[in-house]
This record gives C-alpha cells, structure tokens and sequence, in this order.
C-alpha cells in the first residue's frame, strides 16, 4: 500500500533532518573550539578543509614541524582534516606516557583502515588484545638467536648486488640510481628471511613474479599524507562506490595476491614440516623442533607444536595475515634506512674512509651478527643514519578517552599561564614528531643536523630521556608496539653497508642541494631537477681499490 505525505509530514521530516543536521554541526564546532588543547600555542589554521595538511607536505626536507618547535616550544597544537586539533609534544615524557598506553592513544580509525585493506588482521594493523596475543607469539621469532641465524642471507644477497654493481663499473666510475637497487636487495631479503620465498629482484635475467609486481604496484600507489579522499571515504562511507580510485584498485588487487600466495606458502610449509616429522619419525612437531629456515617457517613449527598451549597458537589465516606485514615492514625501512646511510658517507668522504678503514680490518667478508655488532664506527654509522634519516617522520595517534599527559617540565600556555600537565580530550589527535626530536638542538647540540658518528662515543645526558626500544632514538618507536623485527632491521643494514663499502666508493652525482626530501608517509629521496622521475638517489660508484 502506497504511504502518501501531506505537506506538514513533509514539513516535519525537514525540520527533524535539519535539526539533526545542526545538532551534529554544534557538536563538532563545540569539539573543534571547546577542546582543552585550545590553550597551546601553535601556528594559524589556513584551511577550514585541510588544516595544516597541506603545509607539512608542500616543504621539502620536513622542516616545517623542526620552525614550528622553534617557535612554539616543546607543545604545541597544528590542525588535522576539518580543522580537527592535533597536538604535538617533543617532551619526553609525554611521548613516554602517550607510547607506553597504546589502548589509551590508538592509530587513527582511517589509519588503521588503510593498513586492514592491505594487510589483514597482522601485528601492525591489530590492536588491543589480539595485538597482545599476536606479539607474544610472534616475539620468539626475532630474537637474537634467531636473527644470528639469519645473518647469512643478509650477506648471500648483499654479494648479489656487489657483484651487480662491480659488472657495472667494471670500466671505472658508474653511475646508479642506489634507491632502486637497494629496495630490490632488500625485498629479495625479506622474501628469503622471512619466508623463503624467492622474488628475484636483484637477478637481471629474471622475470618480474606476481608477489613482487602487486608489492611494486602498491608501493609506488602511496598516497600523499595531505590526501584528503581516504579520510573522506571512512567518515561518508557511500564514497566508497562513487571515488572507486585507482588506489582503490591496487589495493584490492594487491591484497588478494598477498593472501592467495600466502595460503599457498603457509600450506606448502605445513607439509614440508609434517613431511620432516615423518621421515624422522616422529609423532608430531615438538617445542624442541622450533627451528626454522625463516621467520615464517618458525612460526608456523610454533603453531603446530603439540606441546603448545592452543593460547600460544595463530590461527591459519593469522598466519598468513603476517606475510603482507613482514614485506611492508621489512623492505621499506632498510631500503630507505641503507639509502640515506649511502647519502650521508657520499656528503661526508672522510667519514666513509673512516668507516671502511675499520670494515676491511675485518678478517673475513661474511662477519657473525656478533662480530657485526662489535665494530664501534660502523654501529655509529648507523645510529647517526636512523637519527638524521629516520624513515618514518613522525606518528599520529588519537585519545580514545580523556586523558591528562605528563610533561617533563612546565610549560607557559597562548594565555601566559604555566602548565605543568596537557589535558587532552576523546578524538583529540596527537603527533609524535620523530625527525624533530632527533634534530632538537636542546637534545643534540648546536651540530644538531651534522652527520657525525663520533657523538655516539659519548652521547649527550638528554638522549637518556628518549623513550626509544634501541638507542636512545625513536626510529623504532617504544612501548608494547615498538617494531618487533628491529635487530632484525638493524644487522640487515650493518651487512649491507659492511658489503658495500668495502667494495666501492661513493659520492655525490648530483649536487647535493638538489636532493629533496619527500615524505609520503616515509621519507625518501627526489631530484630537483627530476620531479617526474620519483624516488632517486643518484651516486657515482667505483671499485675500492687498496693503495
């Protein structure tokens, strides 16, 4: 039967959608205006629609958040989408208070959903108590002994591209893009590391496989951070079918190729561990037999242990879920973590004489994790390369409930008033600034930006403050979801570096004011120059031959 309207009904259903639509409005202004950050200082507003968004992303070299410290002191607020107020603290112990309650500040909701379209359910995207459980699990899997066993592969793939590029400048000085070819070294790692599969890259004879092609096209798909449609689609989620964009796309595309693959492993490597049980006879896998050749043959000899409590075990598609995360978190940050390493000791020839004097007095060129670890230049090389280079910026997270964070020290509000705490309100944003903590001159010192491994001979009394999981930085963030794979990262890199610095020299093939930083979201290379030709980090390289 047919519902017919009379005009006041009509009336009434207007003045209903009105008042609900001004109700929402009031209430969002009332968040905007009547929050208790409100009180910081920080820079003008100037866009209703973008906030500061667009102006941290339009200056190279992210230096923007570095003025803004300056100017307004260790806490300050800048807004987010929709003039939604972030704060951003350089104080130590509120990055301490805000990392080490991870329930409390949570990823941002669209965040979250974009790591979700791509990973599934892995440790980076889940949070709470599946979080808890899936790091409690996985943690074995990166220990050192672990990691000492995989230390040979870093080396076996790193003499790959050695031999590379020695073809290269087999007449003498070559020129190559060090961008490239270390995020192909470093996704042939990962895959092989962590999880014996095979990519290739680095083999110029082969064909490109579907693993590596959806990764490719899903990487080089990254949006800006200033984009505004996947915070649009999350909140109006009937954008969803109407901005189908080609992002969208690669996405959905990527993701299904990871899970069908990783399926594929997980199941391959079930059989091979039940096939090895057999042919030694035994009744089942045991704890004792948790050895593996990678991360995810661990894991999934963990999972099928009889003498494992069911509380201890992921389920299958857990498992699988951790595939996508192990590639995005292990290849990016080395890649961009070895090519900035590369950048500084061209800036700084000295310092790479210095370095590669202490490597070649190494005896042998497949040096142990150990051994790694113990030759105090090249472990100041790194730390100075995650300090001035760190590949993630900065990390956003919101209040998901009222909060009061402590600082270390008070501070004088836009009113005059001293503070000796930050109150903070539900859906309240917050920034931790990485980059702008590792180049604070308070911390560092006035040669803040000067790439200088000696400062870690003795570092400054203030980097103790630094709540980092390793070295005093927060490239590897800290607190319950500090990265679980970062002595992983870290003896990647040493074999890296020790590899190709005792074979070649570098320098610069571009001067170096024509080298830009863009950030989307990690920070990576550019040219000036060739805007168009994305990522790059040219260098000029020839054999290291001894005098």
């Amino acid at each position: 039967m047919a519902v017919s309207l009379t005009s006041s009904d009509t009336v009434a259903i207007v003045i209903a959608a009105l008042f609900y639509a001004v109700l929402k409005l009031c209430r969002f202004l009332s968040f905007v205006y009547g929050t208790p950050l409100c009180v910081l200082p920080g820079p003008p507003n100037p866009s209703l629609i973008y906030g500061n968004m667009k102006d941290i992303a339009a200056v190279d070299n992210t230096s923007l958040p570095d003025q803004w410290a300056t100017q307004y002191g260790k806490n300050f607020v800048d807004h987010d989408f929709f003039m939604w107020p972030r704060l951003w603290s350089l104080d130590s112990r509120a990055i301490h208070h805000i990392l080490t309650h991870p329930n409390d500040f949570p990823r941002p909701e669209e965040n979250n959903k974009n790591l979700l379209d791509v990973l599934g359910r892995g440790l980076l995207s889940v949070q709470g108590d599946e979080h808890k459980k899936q790091r409690r699990i996985l943690n074995p899997a990166f220990g050192p002994a672990q990691i000492r066993d995989l230390t040979h592969i870093f080396f076996e793939k790193s003499f790959l591209l050695r031999e590379l590029w020695t073809v290269a400048a087999r007449s003498g000085t070559t020129r190559v893009n060090v961008n490239k070819d270390l995020s192909r070294l470093t996704l042939d790692i990962i895959g092989v590391a962590g999880f014996g599969y095979n990519f290739n890259a680095l083999d110029p004879q082969g064909k490109p496989n579907e693993l590596s092609v959806a990764f490719r096209r899903l990487f080089l798909s990254t949006p800006s951070i200033s984009a505004l449609t996947p915070f649009l689609r999350l909140w109006l989620p009937f954008l969803k079918v109407i901005l189908k964009t080609k992002r969208v796309a690669t996405v959905k595309y990527a993701s299904g190729v990871f899970h069908r693959v990783g399926a594929e492993l997980v199941t391959e490597r079930k059989a091979s561990i039940m096939r090895e049980a057999s042919e030694k006879h035994l009744s089942g896998v045991g704890r004792k037999d948790l050895q593996g050749r990678d991360l995810l043959t661990l894991l999934i000899r963990a999972n099928m242990a009889q003498d494992v409590p069911d509380s201890q075990r992921l389920s299958d598609s857990d498992v699988i879920n951790q595939i996508p995360t192990f590639l995005l978190a292990g290849h990016e940050t080395t890649s961009i973590s070895s090519t900035w390493a590369l950048y500084a000791l061209s800036r700084y020839p000295s310092i790479q004489r210095k370095l590669r004097e202490e490597l070649l007095s190494v005896q042998t060129e497949t040096p142990t994790m150990d051994e790694l670890n113990a030759l105090p230049y090249l472990d100041g090389v790194v730390r100075e390369a995650l300090r001035l280079h760190s590949p993630v910026t900065m990390l956003t997270r919101i209040a998901a409930k009222d909060d009061v964070i402590p600082v270390s020290e008070p501070f004088t509000d836009r009113e005059g008033k001293v503070r000796h705490e930050i109150w903070i309100a539900k859906g309240n944003r917050v920034v931790i600034p990485i980059l702008t903590v590792h180049r604070s001159k308070e911390i560092w010192g006035e040669d803040v930006l000067e790439f200088k491994p000696e400062r870690w001979l003795q570092p400054p009394d203030a980097v103790s403050a630094i709540p980092g999981v390793w070295g005093h930085l927060l490239t590897f963030i800290g607190g319950p979801r500090a990265c679980i794979g970062y002595r992983f990262s870290l003896v990647e890199l040493k074999a890296i570096l020790f590899t190709l610095i005792r074979a070649f020299e570098f320098e610069l093939a571009v001067p170096a004011d024509d080298i830009v930083v863009k950030t989307a979201p990690a920070q990576r290379p550019s040219l000036i120059s060739e805007p168009e030709q994305g990522y790059q980090l040219p260098l000029f390289i020839k054999p290291y031959k001894a005098v």
